[in-house]
């Protein structure tokens, strides 16, 4: 009797204000939450509580479908026109995406942004909007001057609130809308300064919004802290759909676009540019740019084939050994991994018996400003060492490919059959690789394996002479 009861029993009636959608336990004459008087109403609305409020059901915008009902035309990927950029982004922008181009503080992004914009305007047809929150209009004109993109259909705008970026895509109606940056943009809905968390949350999860709904290709530039990570909060980089890093020495031409994330290809990209007074240009072969061509070879110079995303990239790797010293000798890198090239000096001193390397200085760089960090170089970095320790210079047409471990040996790398094509392309004739990997090798090239430092050395010291 008594369960039958309980099951008749009516529901308790909730409570929520009209006026905020506050929900209190009980009736009260002024809502609690925004002080307003007679706005708490008795609702009948019941569903699960999220947050301490009850969320009902609604009839969605727009009923599921079969999926092979639903055409992935809209999503097709429009080409930029920057062919570099095009390739990390997986063959363009799509319309409705937003891109997070993240990277230091004057290394180019605003340029090449610029570019994109240009290139868009002419090619693609609906305009593009640029909306700077950093410059004014007259700023971003003479850059735009520079760079010959005065396009009739390449519209500027500077503000820094959202109403106002919101008015413009109204009036312009773009196809391509680019940010820059979304830090300097606020909304007066949100509490917090421009550039903090609350603040670059809300005005990200806006756009996006914006974005989707009008199929808007949007490109925001956001600010890297001090260990070059994106600044804001990390729900920023899952609210876009893809994430990239440019990267680059101010102090070198060479410029690289990093694929983090990415919706709609491949995650491990990289595009190159070259940064001059022009402007910046892609560089759909920048292999030149990390070489020396020699008339006569040097010692303390070899060849390696670094991977950059899927990109090989021939490096050289140059080293100086300098005088004996007293007291702890230098090592310093340029380029190059300095804790690497102390454990490559220690494994060469102690496994080869050529060379005494513990009082001397050792001067390690690439050339050309690229960075190499992983362990493919050490094989390469060690003979570059010992050419220089013992002045004797490598082949010119040979490249060095491999880890060296601290018992001397050799150990196999990943892409291997990559690295020796590429450059086979530019005319390396000879290579010393792990074991394992000759069958890799390109027609026409010698691969010799090597398991060990000294047979390393000892290989390419016939090489040298021949």
């Amino acid at each position: 009797m008594t369960s039958s009861r309980a099951a008749t029993k009516a529901p308790k009636p909730a409570f929520v204000c009209d006026a905020c959608g506050h929900q209190p336990p009980k009736w009260v004459g002024r809502c609690p939450e925004c002080n307003e008087w007679g706005s708490v109403i008795e609702s009948t609305v019941t569903g699960p509580l999220v947050s301490g409020r009850v969320v009902s059901s609604r009839m969605p915008s727009e009923p599921a479908r079969p999926i092979s009902q639903i055409s992935a035309a809209p999503a097709k990927a429009v080409p930029t026109g920057v062919s570099e950029l095009d390739r990390v982004l997986g063959g363009g922008l799509v319309p409705g995406a937003v891109v997070l181009l993240a990277g230091e503080p004057g290394v180019g992004k605003s340029t090449l942004l610029l570019d994109v914009a240009q290139q868009w305007a002419v090619n693609a047809s609906t305009p593009s909007l640029v909306v700077s929150g950093e410059e004014s209009v007259s700023q971003v004109r003479l850059r735009a001057e520079r760079l010959g993109a005065l396009h009739e259909r390449l519209f500027l705008a500077s503000e820094s609130a959202l109403d106002a970026v919101l008015g413009h895509l109204d009036a312009v109606k773009p196809g391509l809308l680019v940010l820059d940056s979304v830090q300097t943009i606020s909304t007066p809905g949100q509490e917090g300064v421009p550039g903090g968390v609350t603040q670059v949350r809300a005005v990200t999860a806006a756009v996006v919004a914006v974005a989707k709904e009008r199929g808007i290709a949007t490109v925001l530039v956001g600010h890297v802290t001090k260990d070059g990570q994106v600044a804001g909060p990390r729900v920023l980089e899952h609210l876009v759909d893809v994430v990239l890093h440019f990267e680059g020495d101010k102090h070198s031409a060479l410029r690289l676009v990093r694929g983090v994330k990415n919706r709609f290809g491949a995650a491990d990209e990289v595009g190159c540019f070259e940064m001059h007074e022009g402007g910046i240009t892609s560089l759909p072969d920048p292999s030149g740019l990390f070489l020396t061509r020699y008339q006569e070879p040097v010692p303390g110079t070899c060849v390696t084939v670094a991977m950059e995303g899927r990109r090989a990239l021939v490096t050289e790797v140059q080293a100086l050994i300098g005088a004996e010293v007293q007291g702890s000798p230098r090592r310093t890198v340029s380029g190059l991994d300095g804790a690497r090239l102390a454990m490559v000096l220690a494994v060469l001193e102690r496994r080869t018996k050529q060379l005494k390397l513990y009082n001397r200085e050792v001067f390690a760089a690439t050339v050309g400003g690229i960075r190499l960090v992983e362990p493919s170089a050490d094989l390469a970095m060690a003979l570059a060492v010992a050419s220089g320790g013992l002045d004797l210079a490598m082949a010119p047409h040979l490249a060095a490919i491999g880890e060296v471990g601290l018992t001397g040996e050799i150990r196999r790398v990943g892409a291997v059959g990559r690295r020796l094509a590429e450059a086979a392309r530019l005319g390396f004739k000879s290579a010393l690789v792990p074991p394992g990997c000759s069958g890799d090798a390109p027609r026409g090239m010698d691969v010799i394996e090597v398991g060990d430092l000294r047979t390393a050395l000892r290989s390419a010291a016939s090489l040298s002479a021949s």
